[in-house]
């Protein structure tokens, strides 16, 4: 599914949107929207401190916090791959005060878990999505590849001798490899990791052949010559890094995006949904809230929740196929 970015602000078709929005929305309606918010915010994070969920939700609660006046509390609630804190905001009242910073994680869960006590699409109304990561495939120096055809062309001679480093199964390290072996038609041995960072070691180490390694680890390390980086996992090349091809480049039809977005309870009413995704965007747009994505890899995003919410479904077709013929399983 194509990613749908927006460069900065609403796009056109947001606009039209809103304007359609504003002309016929009944009184009670306009009145709703102007009040909003009377109190405070919460955006639930399923994850822990630190990550690229936390840095978004922080920074766009403080926008809004300054735009407002009604302070928006980030509250974590991680685990179970996101799914405790999605589990609580699908149960939350529909009123726009109970959002989710929500992820990758969130359109692959259905796929992974054979039972989840909410609907992912079901449940929940798209806001916007407001970030984007590329992960970037990296080898040890040892491998005798420098393009990912090489790569392929030598995982062909050597079937389930190489190995591949993830963040564990279900991420998206995981499933950018299983995704490469799809298309590719090889046969590498999957190694799991309680995270990046010790996997990014063991890569650096020679004790992994290769791995989807994040952006802001993987570029510095293969400057300095102890991995080399093959290509980017998003459908364009990454403009911190130019010179690191695409892997779609070499294989048609790889992409994969770390997303991040605000999701509110289904029902909460579509004047709030748009005065969030017209707040959001536009404090997407100024420079210190842009520096603070790109300082962790990421690209700021800007989207309709009808784009957001066609992403997300073709998210979970994609990658329930994927997991499907890699045999995944999470106990």
């Amino acid at each position: 599914m194509k990613n749908p970015n927006r460069r900065c602000g609403l796009s056109p078709a947001a606009v039209t949107a809103a304007a359609l929005l504003a002309a016929l929305a009944s009184f009670a309606g306009a009145v709703q929207a102007q009040s909003y918010p009377v109190k405070p915010i919460r955006i639930l994070v399923g994850f822990a401190a630190g990550g690229p969920s936390d840095v978004g939700a922080r920074t766009i609660g403080q926008k809004l916090t300054e735009k407002w006046g009604q302070p928006v509390v980030i509250d974590f609630r991680p685990g179970a791959a996101g799914n405790i804190a999605t589990d609580m905001a699908a149960k939350a009242p529909a009123d726009g005060y109970t959002l989710i910073a929500a992820a990758f994680a969130h359109a692959v869960n259905p796929s992974l878990y054979a039972k989840l006590p909410f609907d992912a699409a079901r449940d929940f109304a798209p806001v916007l999505m407001f970030a984007s990561i590329a992960n970037l495939l990296v080898v040890h120096p040892s491998i005798p590849a420098r393009s990912v055809k090489e790569l392929i062309a030598f995982a062909k001679t050597k079937p389930d001798q190489l190995t591949i480093g993830s963040a564990g199964a279900g991420t998206s390290s995981h499933l950018s490899g299983e995704l490469m072996k799809m298309i590719g038609g090889v046969r590498i041995t999957h190694v799991p990791y309680k995270g990046l960072a010790p996997a990014h070691v063991d890569t650096i180490g020679g004790q992994l052949s290769m791995m989807f390694d994040g952006i802001v680890t993987g570029v510095p390390a293969a400057k300095t010559g102890r991995l080399r980086a093959l290509g980017v996992t998003t459908a364009k090349r990454w403009q911190g890094a130019p010179d690191i091809p695409a892997i779609s480049e070499s294989l048609p039809g790889f992409e994969v995006n770390s997303w991040y977005g605000l999701l509110a309870p289904a029902g909460t009413p579509r004047d709030i949904i748009m005065r969030l995704n017209t707040e959001v965007a536009n404090a997407l747009c100024e420079p210190d809230a842009r520096a603070r994505f790109y300082s962790i890899g990421a690209e700021p995003m800007s989207n309709t929740p009808e784009e957001f919410g066609a992403f997300i479904q073709g998210e979970m077709t994609k990658w329930a196929k994927v997991v499907k013929v890699a045999g995944i399983k999470v106990e």
